[in-house]
């Protein structure tokens, strides 16, 4: 821990960046975080922030602000908000484990934006409410398993769906993210909903569509006929709570009727598994520059039910290319820390690549998955692609299971090969990677090639 923890504590405002700094973190850090979208990513604007290296400069930027105005928070100042800045490790693993109170998850900026699909979720709860939706999420999810009671059953579902992404593949000779999407998409509904939902294209709509709003947060009005019609859908799948899927166990758990709109819970696994499917296919291409991380990791995966490094893989992705940037908190109370102190209310971001990609952290730019073997990586540092402590996302062990289950499918019936190999340089791996125009040549793999390519590959 730094000696600044032990600190005393000061009763002086929180040190603020200067005007010139406050637009060059709106022009670094800030506008690339809102123009590739809070809620649903914009594919165009996440393109042109890989070309411009947009994280890398984040990054630096955020690393110079700590030499300049010391270890923080850092405050920004905001027309109408209070906004500090997190550049020490230690305040990071403070803030996540002093989550609910003093440090808030339910935060004014996404409350306004959950708003648009989902205001009952646990996400945009306070009060006593959120403490029963958060237990209901835990035990729903079995977020203290590693592999879900239904991991089966999940693990049936992503090889068919994964059958299906290759079938079309290797008929075009291409894997690209539309296919892959469109299996996925699938992969999560069939999860969350049931199987009768694999093809429920007015969930797959409607979804998309109202997370768009979200991106506009309290910028745009809620289209409340839109949203009642989403979980006017969402309540049929509870209804029916097919077994073998997340909607059977919700149903099962809120049966008491103790939860008020159990199934509003259902956006927020819908929407979190969307970036789990961008995790995934980035971490394909990175298993495709990595061959021999990606034999072991195969031949590992077959002996392995819980698949500890595809698991490793899918995590070193979020690591590299976070698909939550900006850990959001809200103050519940004035806080003070040795650099000042926050009023009530005080919004407080971390800025997960800063700790992700700090150039004081080993191996920052390359792709080293053992680090997460020993799961010490959010202990020495923070590392949180699932958030942390009493808040950190209870789908974390569902997600890693079915995202590691898809790229060993895939990997059993496809040979694939990064069209594009210089836009991974596996030792400087790019700050930023748009999944949405990464391409693979797939050739398909027969069940003979697939059990003598793991045998060789299992020799050390």
């Amino acid at each position: 821990m730094d000696a600044t923890t032990m600190a005393p504590e000061s009763t002086s405002p929180l040190p603020q960046l200067s005007v010139g700094d406050t637009l060059r973190f709106v022009r670094d850090v800030g506008g690339p975080l809102v123009a590739r979208g809070l809620i649903i990513r914009r594919p165009r604007v996440v393109r042109a922030l890989e070309v411009a290296g947009a994280d890398r400069r984040a990054v630096a930027f955020m690393a110079r602000m700590r030499d300049r105005y010391g270890d923080g928070p850092i405050q920004v100042a905001i027309p109408g908000r209070s906004v500090a800045l997190v550049v020490s490790p230690d305040h990071v693993h403070e803030i996540l484990d002093s989550t609910p109170h003093p440090f808030h998850p339910a935060t004014t900026e996404k409350r306004s934006a959950l708003d648009h699909f989902q205001p009952e979720g646990v996400l945009a709860t306070r009060g006593p409410e959120r403490d029963a939706r958060r237990r209901l999420n835990e035990d729903v999810l079995e977020q203290d398993r590693p592999r879900h009671g239904l991991a089966e059953r999940f693990d049936q579902v992503v090889d068919e769906e994964a059958r299906w992404i290759a079938a079309q593949a290797t008929g075009a000779g291409v894997l690209d993210w539309d296919t892959f999407e469109r299996g996925w998409e699938r992969v999560v509904r069939r999860v969350v909903l049931g199987d009768a939902a694999r093809d429920d294209m007015e969930v797959a709509d409607l979804v998309t569509r109202l997370r768009k709003d979200a991106n506009w947060a309290f910028a745009k009005p809620v289209r409340r006929g839109q949203r009642r019609r989403f979980h006017k859908v969402l309540g049929r799948y509870l209804e029916r709570a097919e077994p073998g899927s997340l909607a059977a166990v919700l149903a099962e758990h809120s049966q008491d009727g103790h939860i008020e709109e159990p199934a509003q819970q259902f956006p927020q696994w819908l929407f979190a598994f969307d970036p789990a499917g961008m995790a995934t296919y980035r971490a394909l291409a990175l298993l495709a520059v990595h061959p021999r991380e990606r034999q072991v990791a195969l031949a590992e995966a077959e002996a392995d039910d819980d698949h500890p490094l595809l698991r490793a893989a899918v995590l070193e992705s979020l690591r590299l290319w976070p698909t939550t940037p900006g850990i959001l908190r809200e103050l519940t109370t004035e806080h003070r820390w040795a650099a000042g102190t926050a009023p009530e209310g005080t919004t407080v971001m971390i800025f997960t690549p800063l700790f992700h990609r700090h150039p004081s952290l080993p191996d920052a730019d390359t792709y080293s998955p053992r680090r997460w073997l020993d799961h010490r990586s959010a202990v020495d540092w923070p590392l949180v692609p699932f958030s942390g402590g009493p808040a950190m996302c209870p789908g974390r062990n569902v997600v890693l299971t079915t995202t590691s289950a898809m790229l060993l499918a895939l990997h059993r019936r496809l040979d694939l090969t990064l069209t594009e190999p210089g836009r991974l340089d596996p030792e400087r791996l790019p700050s930023t990677l748009d999944p949405y125009t990464l391409e693979f040549t797939a050739a398909g793999r027969s069940s003979e090639r697939v059990t003598a390519s793991l045998e060789l590959e299992a020799t050390p």
